[in-house]
């Protein structure tokens, strides 16, 4: 605010109101309230500036009396003697309402310099009129004082277009008198209907402000004008048209605003809250007050006083009342789709409503209730006949006139008193007719938007919502009856106009998750059975005869409950609808299929979880209804079984030793497929799918396969049900089902069980540690990116340089910056993002959960059990029956449920027993190990039962067959594997376990007079020598090639045992994979293979077979230790041996097959030829044709392997290890080869086995002896321990290499290897030439690498001395063979061959082939055994110049350009060595070049009888 006067130096200005009203903010010092208050000062200022601001509270109730007052003083500066300091300048004043309007904005004041007049507040100062005297102005009455108002009122609109439309609305509420003045403008009563009707079309251009601030008093004067049609001059104005656009106008423009809030629902905040907490129906005025001689009718309270009579307004006032409230001008609507919905409708009905209404038969008919119009009618009406854009806003944001709908009708049926009414009559058929238009043109919008862009498929699903909610609302509202036919028209009309099943079935199962939220969705579905607890059917349209009562239940056939038959989609309707989405989705091949998949199964689940924490469904006879009509919901499952997550196949168990480490876990991720890597050694216990048939044989069509989450949720709902239903009625229903129907039971609680497995609880402290270290690594990542320049770009450059197809992280192959939901840390961050407390609950529910669905698993069995006990399928029953309980045993499962767990085991043996050891040997097997692992239990309750359960299934197979040998062999077996691969079981405790067994026997008092407590004694025995082996390997577990030695040595004590050595042969293998030794992996299964082919081969007689461990020497020539004794000291036909099930052809193959994809992982291209060569015969014999193609098509990837890659390929580098000194027992003075990874170097292995004893023995007792001399005992520390390492490789003879031609070959079926130690005689190992010796040492193995084992024992030792001139003669056939191999090499390689020419000739190095030319070429030795050395080096050094020339000249021929100057100086030190070497080379020794015999000159032809001999040189005795 600021003042400009120029009349004065000084000045400040008073604010005051009219009577001096207290109600001008005061300062913080003073009061609250003053009634005046003062500017500061500006002190020698002719335009005086001033900044204040003065806040004002304004009465309530204003006149046109208010104003502000401003006084200007001037104020001395010089102290005067008389009078006072301030001086009264002038005077200015602003009123506040301005008809009727608050003031606000800037202003220019004139100023008055005399006392003002009376009354002036009632005029403004720019308008004042004469006054007697006049009054003195400030420079002519101009302007010269600036201020500006700013009003902040919720009583003052402030706003032109807000402020005509409250005005006129007043008129028509109000006795006023025409004309009235609305801002600048006169209105006389003929244009106010006219204007009023422009003041609502004008409502959406007001500021947003205002009519956020005044949206209820404005949508309440809309509905006001919508619902009752007012008389104006004696005519009838209809403006619910208009006002209904108007608010569609401004509904559009409130959610296009930014600045206003949404839910995330995508509603405005402030419609939402206004239906909510507003909204209240507009009241009708009934009474018609009395005008002066008029006649007793009611007054209108919107009417306005003209020159018609009383009696005419009154009349038409009552005709208004009982015509529409719609405009009947108003053309009918031209779109097509609802002039088409409109026209199906009754003939009883007109095509426009209004005319409809507006038939009268008198002008004063009788008021009738069923005539007067309600605000819910007339905005279903308007909502139907809407056109262009106001019907495309309507659409848009439904949600808000369904609410207004909604809530309207409510509040109808209160101020009505209609609660208790029948819901048929509760509303007009008119008005259900216009419901249904609206829902069929809903349902037409959302299908249209579909087929369109995504922003239009967003838009769809937002209505698509809203219309559900709207029928939910409906159904506590309406006739339940009608509104299940708008849901039923709805899904017919979206299935007709949509072809896209996902999208189809997902907009359906959103609009029914929100119906089935309903609080009567259980009454709504008719759960109930009996006739006496069901009340009136909710649903006229559903006859309530279909809820049959409970005697007529049970006479229907059982197994259509669980069936989506039509009679169950009739009388439960929603539920119906939901499965039948369901079983859609299911059953539908699509892309983004699997998100509608969770969602509808989502639905279902969140429908339980709901029932079974409603307080109204806690009975369980309810909670039996309730679990009836979900019944076929088990059926639906059932279908979908092939499509279920399989979480057996993601577990790889291999017993309940499994941690919670994702490391851990990674590691030991096991290579080996599971159905062939138990095959590896009958192992028989840990095959997950058992028969693998169980499921493959059923006639399942392929679908995609269900995320974990949502078989997960699905699961719940099979056991939820299960277990609340009626247990009568499912042994009954399991009775009528055929075994294949039965089977599938199994195998869905068989997946049931490795669901819901209990995981174990993460320690808090581990959480806690992973997050401090992981903070720490990401600020440590951050810092180095910031100091690199590391970023976006050097992210892009990663992906970038990442290659195409990256198999491990498929991730890496994306823009993962834009993706961090797929990134592992975000997924960690989320996990380990937890306090104590949430994952000690986690834990605590996920145990409740296993153990809760794993008692309803067992209970499920039982009643298999049970209803099937008396009928012929038994059999096969059994065998699943068994399958589930052995998978349930080898999860981590609660005390409580193990209890019942062998309870139930026990009877089943019990009952069953003469089966399940005869007809299911295999289960048997797996049940042995199970049982056995959970005999070493540290749980006292949990190995009792085992024991029990143990001793009872010895002492019931030896009763079936008076022999156990067959379960002796098996619980053998099992603890062979147990022992191999669990690390987690107890020794102690089985120990105790197997006493127990033994005191079990001793007592039982009926199988004294047998053999059996003698048998079981035996078994016992065998038992505890295998746990003294574990001992032992518990010993070395951090040793792995002792650990390896230790398994094989066991292994080999079980060669009278095939059962058993195939059993640690696969403990071999699955070592090995853990360790990717592939190879050696492979070769444990090749050699399981010949075992089961030396069997076979006694067993059967097909010429397709191997003929025993004699036909896999191809593969490798150590199988024939697999060879089987002779058959009067074993025969496969005893009773438990060779009992296994890969002692069959199918075994045999795939063992072979998966040996070959090993050997392929480990690059031994060459030998899956060799397996596949055994493998093919069988499978052509077989006529598998499909696997013959499966097999050829791998043997031409090895072959392209073989290819491409050639002699790219690394195999294992080769080192020998020698053990000296006391400390290390067994292994002291015996040497080994050690395999290695390709490109192991010496440090690395020479660091590993000094790091390991070192802990062993102590780092300072452990020495590694650097050099690979002949190691003197008498020289070392007794208390030392002494490790030799030495680099060898491979040896063979010039004989072999003829046969060993390719890289693979060389690398193959080693057992001799060499290495080098130089020596000197003095002692030293390196001289000068003339004193260098070389030792060479060939070592033999005692079996041949690649083997089962990764160190081979050395069984014999060769050495060999070279004398100096003989290494010297080595050296240079090495250097010549490199310069051929260089300069033969196709395609040539410059950098190569440059590289070998510069070492050999060279001007920095060509004294090195110099001087040992100079130093045994130089003179003739003496020693006449030197003769033939001396010339075999002189011929080495010719063929070495030789290569060095071709060299040169190829060099010549490669070169570019800029490298003429280095071939010039490589020729000219070739030139130098040459002619340097030519004396030596040209030199000859005479003795080697004598005549053999003397020839006489005068024979031509002396040869021809001559023979040739070797020259001997003449003894010293002879000259």
């Amino acid at each position: 605010m600021f003042g400009e006067d120029p009349s004065c130096l000084s000045l400040f200005f008073l604010l005051l109101l009219l009577f001096l009203i207290q109600i001008i903010f005061g300062k913080s010092s003073g009061p609250e309230f003053v009634q005046e208050i003062y500017t500061a000062v500006t002190y020698h200022n002719k335009s005086p500036d001033f900044y204040e601001e003065v806040k004002i509270k304004l009465p309530a109730k204003l006149t046109e009396k208010h104003h502000l007052l401003f006084t200007f003083y001037h104020i001395s500066c010089q102290p005067k003697q008389v009078g006072c300091i301030e001086t009264l300048l002038g005077y200015s004043w602003l009123p506040v309402l301005l008809n009727d309007r608050l003031q606000t904005g800037p202003y220019c004041l004139p100023v008055a310099l005399d006392k003002l007049p009376f009354n002036y507040s009632m005029h403004s100062p720019e308008k004042v009129p004469p006054q007697s005297p006049p009054i003195k102005w400030v420079e002519g009455h101009k302007g010269v004082f600036n201020v500006e108002v700013q009003g902040v009122s919720s009583a003052h609109t402030q706003d032109n277009h807000l402020e005509k439309f409250f005005t006129l609305c007043h008129s028509l509420e109000s006795q006023v008198t025409f004309p009235i003045r609305v801002m600048e403008q006169k209105i006389t009563e003929g244009a106010l209907e006219h204007e009023l009707k422009l003041s609502i079309i004008c409502l959406n251009s007001s500021r947003l402000e205002p009519l956020v601030l005044f949206l209820h008093l404005v949508l309440e004067k809309l509905f006001q004008l919508a619902v009752q049609p007012m008389l104006i001059a004696g005519q009838t104005a209809n403006f619910s048209q208009f006002a209904f656009e108007s608010v569609g106008a401004i509904v559009n423009s409130l959610h296009n605003s930014k600045d206003l809030s949404k839910d995330h629902h995508g509603r405005n905040c402030l419609l939402a809250s206004y239906v909510y907490y507003v909204f209240r129906l507009p009241e009708v005025q009934r009474d018609i007050a009395k005008l002066a001689g008029s006649t007793n009718l009611p007054e209108s309270r919107y009417y306005t006083f003209g020159r018609t009579t009383a009696v005419s307004v009154g009349s038409r006032l009552f005709q208004s009342r009982v015509m529409s409230c719609s405009n009947p001008d108003i053309a009918v609507s031209q779109d097509e789709e609802v002039k088409s919905i409109m026209s199906s409708r009754g003939t009883d009905r007109n095509c426009s409503r209004m005319s409809y209404y507006s038939e009268t038969s008198s002008d004063l008919p009788s008021p009738r209730p069923s005539n007067k119009k309600h605000f819910h009618e007339e905005l279903a009406l308007q909502m139907v006949v809407s056109t262009g854009m106001v019907r495309e806003s309507v659409f848009k944001y439904a949600w808000f006139f369904f609410e207004l709908l909604v809530k309207s009708m409510a509040q109808y049926l209160h101020n009505m008193d209609k609660q208790d009414t029948l819901r048929r009559s509760r509303f007009s058929d008119r008005f259900k007719d216009d419901i249904t238009t609206i829902v069929n043109v809903v349902t037409s919008e959302i299908a249209a938007l579909l087929v369109k862009q995504q922003k239009e498929s967003e838009q769809a699903e937002k209505i698509n919502i809203s219309l559900a909610f709207f029928l939910y609302d409906l159904l506590s509202l309406m006739d339940r009856g009608f509104v299940f036919n708008l849901i039923k028209h709805y899904c017919n009309q979206l299935s007709n106009k949509l072809n896209v099943l996902p999208t189809l079935i997902s907009m359906r199962l959103e609009f029914l998750r929100i119906l089935c939220s309903h609080e009567h969705y259980l009454n709504l579905n008719l759960f109930f059975m009996t006739s006496s607890s069901s009340p009136t059917s909710p649903s006229p349209s559903l006859s309530s005869q279909n809820s049959s009562s409970c005697s007529s239940f049970q006479d229907q056939k059982i197994a259509s409950m669980f069936d989506l038959s039509a009679d169950y989609r009739q009388q439960h309707f929603l539920t119906g609808l939901l499965f039948t989405e369901l079983a859609a989705a299911l059953d539908t091949e699509a892309e983004g299929i699997s998100k509608v998949q969770r969602k509808a199964v989502s639905a279902i689940h969140s429908l339980l979880s709901t029932h079974d924490l409603d307080k109204r469904c806690l009975k369980p006879e309810v909670k039996v209804k309730i679990a009836a009509l979900y019944l076929p919901l088990v059926g639906i499952i059932l279908d979908a079984l092939p499509q279920l997550y399989d979480f057996t196949v993601s577990d790889g168990r291999s017993g309940k030793g499994r941690t919670g480490n994702p490391d851990e876990e990674q590691e030991s991720a096991n290579p080996i497929n599971q159905s062939v890597a138990l095959a590896i050694a009958g192992n028989q216990f840990n095959l997950l799918r058992t028969s693998g048939s169980s499921l493959t044989s059923l006639p399942y069509k392929q679908y995609n396969t269900l995320s974990p989450d949502t078989t997960r949720h699905l699961l719940i709902c099979f056991l939820w049900i299960m277990k609340n239903a009626d247990q009568n009625l499912i042994q009954k229903w399991i009775t009528d089902l055929p075994p294949m129907q039965l089977n599938r039971i199994l195998d869905l609680l068989f997946i049931c069980v490795s669901c819901f497995e209990y995981k174990g609880k993460q320690s808090s402290d581990k959480v806690s540690t992973q997050v401090l270290q992981k903070s720490r690594d990401v600020k440590a990542r951050l810092e180095e990116a910031l100091l690199r320049g590391e970023g976006a770009r050097g992210e892009m450059m990663k992906r970038c340089s990442t290659p195409v197809g990256n198999d491990r992280f498929p991730g890496l192959s994306e823009n993962l910056r834009w993706r961090k939901e797929q990134t592992h840390w975000r997924q960690a961050n989320e996990r380990l993002d937890k306090t104590k407390a949430e994952l000690d609950q986690e834990a605590l529910i996920s145990g409740n959960l296993a153990t809760e669905a794993n008692l309803i698993i067992l209970d499920m069995q039982e009643n298999i059990i049970q209803a099937t006990s008396a009928a012929d399928c038994k059999d096969s029953l059994l065998g699943g029956v068994l399958k589930v309980l052995v998978n349930s045993l080898s999860c981590d499962q609660s005390t409580t449920y193990l209890t019942h767990c062998f309870a139930t085991l026990r009877a089943l043996i019990v009952k069953f027993g003469d089966l399940l050891f005869e007809e299911e040997v295999e289960q048997c097997a797996d049940l042995c190990q199970r049982v056995l692992q959970h005999c070493s239990s540290s749980i006292d309750g949990t190995r009792i039962q085992a024991c029990a359960t143990l001793y009872l299934l010895m002492r019931y197979s030896f009763s079936c067959i008076s022999n156990f040998a067959r379960v002796k062999m098996q619980v053998t077996m099992s603890l062979a594997s147990l022992v191999g691969k669990s690390s987690d079981f107890n020794e102690e405790y089985l120990r105790r376990s197997l006493r127990t067994i033994l005191a079990y026997a001793e007592e039982d008092v009926d199988m004294q007079p047998t053999l059996f407590p003698n048998q079981v004694e035996e078994l016992l025995c065998n038992l505890n020598s295998i746990l003294s082996d574990t001992v032992k390997m518990r010993e070395f577990q951090e040793d792995p090639e002792m650990l390896m030695d230790l398994m094989y040595r066991i292994a080999k004590g079980y060669q009278t045992s095939p059962d058993l050595r195939l059993t640690w042969l696969q403990n071999m293998a699955e070592k090995h994979a853990k360790k990717k030794c592939y190879t050696e992996a492979a070769m444990c299964l090749v050699h399981a293979a010949a075992l089961v082919a030396e069997y076979l081969s006694m067993l059967e007689d097909h010429s397709y077979l191997p003929v025993g461990s004699v036909s896999f020497q191809n593969i490798s020539s150590n199988v024939l230790e697999e060879s089987a004794v002779s058959d009067d000291i074993l025969s496969p036909d005893e009773d438990g041996m060779c009992s296994g099930r890969y002692f069959s052809e199918s075994g045999l193959v795939g063992l072979l097959e998966q040996a070959a994809e090993l050997f392929s992982t480990g690059g031994l291209y060459e030998t899956v030829n060799e397996v596949y060569k055994i493998v093919i015969p069988i499978l052509e014999a077989h006529r598998d044709f499909r696997k013959l193609t499966s097999t050829h098509s791998k043997l031409q990837k090895a072959f392209d392997s073989i290819i491409n890659k050639g002699q790219k390929r690394m195999f294992g580098t080769y080192f020998r290890v020698g053990f000296y000194g006391s400390r290390f027992g067994d292994l002291d003075e015996k040497e080994f080869v050690y395999k290695e990874p390709a490109i192991t170097k010496l440090p690395e292995i020479s660091h590993r086995l000094e790091g390991f004893y070192g802990q062993c023995f102590g780092e300072e007792t452990v020495e590694v002896i650097k050099d690979s001399t002949p190691v003197d005992k008498i020289k070392l520390d007794p208390n030392k321990a002494y490790i030799q390492i030495t680099f060898v490789e491979p040896f063979f003879d010039e004989y072999e290499m003829k046969d060993r031609v390719t890289y693979f070959e060389k690398n193959f079926n080693l057992r001799r290897f060499m290495y080098t130690t130089p020596f000197t005689l003095d002692g030293r190992p390196r001289g000068d030439l003339s004193e260098q010796y070389k030792r060479k040492t060939i070592l033999t193995t005692m079996h041949a690498f690649p083997y089962v084992k990764t160190r081979i024992n050395v069984i014999q030792k060769e050495e060999f001395v070279l004398s100096p001139i003989e290494v010297a003669i080595e050296d240079m056939q090495k250097k010549t063979l490199e310069l051929a191999v260089a300069t033969s090499q196709e395609p040539p390689d410059a950098k190569m061959l440059q590289m070998v020419l510069q070492g050999s000739v060279g001007a920095t190095v060509n004294q090195g082939p110099l001087e040992v030319a100079q130093v045994f070429l130089a003179e003739i030795p003496a020693d006449p055994k030197l003769y033939r050395h001396h010339n075999k080096l002189r011929l080495c050094f010719k063929e070495f110049i030789m290569r060095c020339g071709e060299a040169v000249e190829k060099n010549k021929r490669l070169i570019t350009a800029d490298q003429r100057e280095y071939q010039q100086e490589l020729k000219k030190n070739y030139n130098k060595l040459k002619e340097n070497l030519r004396p030596m080379i040209e030199r000859k020794i005479p003795e080697l070049y004598k005549p053999l015999v003397k020839v006489r000159n005068t024979s031509r032809d002396s040869f021809r009888s001559s023979s040739f001999r070797k020259y001997e040189a003449p003894s010293p005795q002879s000259t």
